[in-house]
């Protein structure tokens, strides 16, 4: 049996989920496949930042600046609790930079983009009178202090994808598309689950949001001729015990004029990071080589007062950007915009090129604006305005904290931090009417309960230890490996008797 849709969407990071969603919230019919877990690759190994991208006005990218500016005001709101406002510090080196062309480049950043700010603007700081100051080496006197927000990337797209749920989209993950051949009347697509189970969809129109294989997609599944090529950079990040106790985040300038953050991670770590590496590898399993992890280590030794080695490194993790091609030599300085390229030749083919965490609704928008014309739909863009991602509807964390622990007084005050900042309002429904940490269930290792295991399990997709640990937490910091173990067994178990 074939089953019959508007659109077509392959890929489960953060711009398949954003597409998808929003051609959903317009009318539009819906399938997502993804052939591995939701944000599995690139949108989980960010910085896990939401920003405007303060070095790229030195590359002049005044545009994607200000659209990034303008979209992280609309995130703020969107999910407050997984989303939250962070203030950087950068020590200022008058060799590398001077402190004139840092004003210039501050404020610039205080006002570039559209709309009203809710973050505090940037100001200069003596390090001998500020908290920020005490970690650093005694050679930096003087910094400077901007805004941009932190978030948990790989929820945000289990959020957007959760709000794409309840707007009809029917999105399979673990499920590749094989095969995808068109005609003028629309696409006729198989789809494999990892079962083998095979499906057929025909869909009015296909969005090739395969990120990092975005281009292999077109060569070896729906074999279309196209003039875009990839140029795939590695970004690896080290976390090591926190190396400060404030919730400032540091920006460091290197001598090769990369930059590299030091954020606080966890509560209990620091995450530092990234590198820039021109990746021609599987995308599938990038790693950390000794030279990133060197280069990481170095940069923060710079400034810090803390000698890092390699032996403090708790986890490392890597990502392959999908950027687009240019004339760029030096891989940090490729574009972080995307490029929307719709084929009309027979039914609409819109493929998804590069692009960066902070803009994924915008481009979702753009994409969709684009698209739903074609299939006769002329619903306006709703997502600026809409109501927030599921969780988001308290903004203030701190008061949604002290609820949750008013009628659960047994609960630690760290595991409530965690729930609320990862569920938000949903850490409520999570939660339940237990009574105490026993009527949880299982206890699997550090805070995690068969509770908020099946929760994932049931709401989110997660189906492995890895999507748990990784992904939907961070909990795999915390964790044995035979506590890993016992929470795939039972995860097995369960979806054994599921089926």
């Amino acid at each position: 049996m074939t089953e019959q849709v508007d659109v077509l969407v392959v890929g489960g990071g953060i711009n398949g989920v954003g597409i998808a969603r929003d051609a959903a919230g317009r009318g539009l019919s819906v399938v997502l496949c993804e052939r591995d877990d939701l944000a599995a690759h690139t949108s989980s190994a960010s910085t896990k930042l939401i920003h405007g991208g303060l070095r790229y006005l030195e590359q002049f990218e005044f545009a994607l600046v200000g659209k990034a500016l303008a979209e992280r005001e609309v995130l703020l709101r969107a999910a407050p609790h997984i989303i939250w406002p962070l203030r950087f510090v950068l020590p200022h080196q008058p060799h590398l930079r001077p402190a004139w062309m840092i004003r210039i480049g501050l404020f610039l950043y205080d006002h570039l983009g559209r709309g009203k700010r809710t973050l505090p603007g940037s100001r200069r700081v003596r390090f001998g009178k500020h908290v920020t100051g005490e970690p650093l080496r005694s050679e930096f006197k003087v910094g400077f202090v901007y805004s941009d927000a932190w978030v948990q990337d790989a929820r945000l797209v289990v959020l957007n994808a959760m709000d794409a749920l309840t707007r009809g989209v029917q999105i399979r993950t673990h499920t590749e598309c094989t095969h995808a051949a068109r005609d003028q009347d629309g696409w006729t697509a198989e789809l494999v689950a990892a079962d083998g189970t095979k499906t057929t969809v025909r869909a009015r129109a296909l969005v090739n949001a395969a990120g990092p294989w975005a281009a292999s997609f077109l060569d070896n599944v729906a074999h279309i001729k196209h003039d875009h090529s990839l140029r795939l950079v590695k970004g690896s990040h080290i976390v090591v015990p926190k190396i400060f106790d404030h919730r400032y985040a540091y920006i460091f300038q290197q001598p090769d004029r990369r930059i590299v953050f030091a954020i606080p991670y966890e509560r209990e770590f620091t995450l530092i990071g990234t590198t820039d590496i021109e990746y021609h590898a599987d995308p599938s399993k990038p790693t950390i080589d000794v030279e990133e992890t060197q280069y990481l280590c170095e940069a923060a030794n710079r400034y810090f007062k803390k000698t890092l080695t390699r032996a403090d490194v708790v986890w490392t993790y890597s990502g392959v950007r999908p950027l687009l091609q240019d004339e760029s030599g030096n891989a940090s300085e490729v574009t972080r915009d995307y490029l929307l390229d719709l084929d009309t030749q027979g039914a609409p083919l819109l493929n998804v090129f590069g692009g960066k965490l902070t803009t994924f609704r915008k481009l979702s928008e753009e994409a969709i604006d684009r698209l739903a014309p074609l299939l006769g739909n002329r619903q306006p863009a709703w997502t600026a305005n809409a109501t927030p991602l599921p969780g988001g509807g308290e903004r203030d964390m701190d008061a949604l904290i002290a609820d949750v622990r008013s009628t659960r007084p047994w609960l630690p005050e760290t595991m409530a931090w965690r729930l609320a900042h990862s569920y938000g309002t949903r850490a409520r429904e999570l939660l339940g009417e237990v009574t105490s940490l026993e009527t949880l269930g299982e206890h699997f290792g550090a805070d995690l309960y068969q509770a908020e295991v099946d929760y994932l399990v049931h709401h989110e997709w997660a189906r492995y230890a890895e999507d748990i640990l990784w992904r939907r937490s961070k909990l795999g910091l915390h964790f044995t490996s035979d506590q890993t173990v016992r929470l795939d067994a039972y995860l097995a178990r369960t979806a054994r008797q599921n089926h």
